[in-house]
């Protein structure tokens, strides 16, 4: 590892370089998932075009801030300026890892701060009417509510969700294994309503071609992000909700229904696929929110 080190430090590599073979260090040795390393890619070629030619390894702290002003000053969100930073933190700890660089100039610039809004969730009652959405008469019914109780049962993301393959699902155990951010397994309970309308589904699941995925489409291919979205906005008119319904929505409906009933947030973490607990910790933050609005709402002295 020494002299692979070495050799890379005596080696005169560009900008462009470098970042390549950061984004190849974090998609082969860190296991980051694909978007997150489009995003990075995308921020740290503003960086590159910023610096017009200025080596990595000479950057000064005051370039940093530089490079945070300008983005400013294009309007970036606050929260786009904080992932962009993280970028460029990332790759001069990657340069001091492979001996291009003697200094961190990020290390002496403070991160962007931002502030994550709370997410929006559906009540118990908006759940069971989108669930009851789909005519289960039909086999697209079938799939489409087997869809629905899934996505709330486990809180699965839409990428997890339309993942899902037939043998990954145990609708006898009750769980459901999918394939996370930077290509995690995990496994998630499945509750018996969502397994029954799982089962349901397979009993009238037509394939017309070699495939494993458990949901398909009319073509008998794979269930499409987008294919997926229109059905959702579909169903959640027809249930009558007025708010704002993404497969995001559900997430966060199931992990904040989980913690108001009681549920340990360390539990809930785990079955998000969340890295970091503080990701989970928003869902506390709901919780006081709705509380809030239940006492404005219904004490005599609010």
């Amino acid at each position: 590892m020494s002299d692979h080190r070495s050799r890379l430090a005596s080696t005169s590599l560009t900008n462009q370089e470098w970042i390549d073979r950061f984004l190849q260090y974090l998609r082969i040795e860190k296991g980051v998932a694909e978007n997150t390393l489009q995003a990075y890619r995308h921020d740290l070629e503003m960086y590159r075009t910023y610096l017009a030619g200025r080596e990595l390894a000479k950057v000064q702290p005051a370039d940093v801030s530089g490079f945070l002003k300008f983005l400013y000053r294009r309007k970036l969100k606050p929260r786009s300026a904080s992932r962009a930073f993280a970028a460029m933190r990332g790759l001069y700890r990657f340069l001091l890892l492979e001996n291009a660089t003697a200094e961190n100039p990020t290390a002496a610039v403070e991160q962007p701060r931002w502030w994550k809004p709370l997410p929006h969730v559906l009540a118990f009652e908006e759940v069971d009417k989108l669930l009851a959405s789909p005519n289960i008469t039909t086999s697209k019914g079938l799939r489409d509510r087997a869809m629905l109780e899934v996505l709330y049962a486990t809180g699965l993301r839409i990428s997890e969700l339309i993942g899902l393959t037939v043998d990954g699902v145990n609708t006898e155990a009750g769980f459901v294994r999918c394939m996370g951010k930077g290509s995690k397994e995990r496994i998630v309970p499945l509750g018996a309503p969502a397994a029954a309308a799982v089962s349901a589904y397979l009993h009238v699941r037509r394939v017309r071609k070699p495939t494993n995925y458990l949901f398909l489409n009319n073509l008998g291919n794979k269930m499409s992000r987008m294919g997926f979205w229109k059905l959702l906005r579909l169903y959640g008119l027809r249930a009558g909700i007025k708010k704002k319904l993404t497969p995001h929505v559900l997430r966060h409906s199931f992990a904040t229904h989980l913690l108001e009933r009681g549920a340990d947030l360390r539990a809930v973490q785990t079955m998000l696929g969340h890295s970091n607990i503080s990701t989970t910790e928003i869902y506390t933050h709901v919780m006081r929110e709705r509380l809030k609005e239940i006492y404005k709402s219904y004490h005599p002295r609010a």
